[in-house]
């Protein structure tokens, strides 16, 4: 176990160093006292009480099984993973088949050019973002900021 990440994970990553400097990995952690936390000089009372809380749930809860290919520690940005909200969108230019046959390629690609910018055009407008546009139909695929309409 990481306690770098562990403790940063908690919101307590300045006190990393000192826990660094005094050995104190995963096996020595669950043993940890509110004693042996003020002479780590977490002095805050409730830094100490939050870190005796967290050290309590890693005790309780079960051993992670390891498999052949996990690595042992999490990496920084799996500690750090952040939840994001995702809307994936399909839109589809109706008659375009019908309409492909009545015109001349350069002339549908203009036609899908316009509808393409159209639609990117509002997407940006609502915050988003086009991730990917496929065939003539339109397909998107894009993300809205935490603050936007869905």
């Amino acid at each position: 176990m990481d306690v770098g990440v562990w403790l940063r994970s908690l919101g307590l990553g300045q006190y990393e160093a000192a826990f660094r400097d005094n050995e104190i990995d995963g096996e020595v952690l669950p043993n940890l006292t509110a004693e042996d936390l003020k002479d780590l000089g977490v002095a805050i009372v409730g830094h100490r009480r939050k870190l005796l809380l967290a050290i309590g749930a890693l005790s309780a809860a079960p051993p992670p099984v390891a498999k052949a290919t996990a690595p042992t520690e999490p990496t920084a940005a799996a500690a750090f993973a952040e939840r994001r909200q995702l809307t994936v969108m399909f839109v589809d230019l109706v008659g375009s088949t019908a309409l492909s046959a009545r015109l001349d390629p350069e002339d549908m690609r203009e036609v899908v050019g316009a509808y393409h910018r159209l639609c990117e055009d509002l997407i940006a407008k609502d915050g988003g973002f086009v991730a990917k546009l496929m065939g003539d139909g339109g397909a998107r695929l894009f993300r809205l900021s935490a603050g936007a309409r869905t």
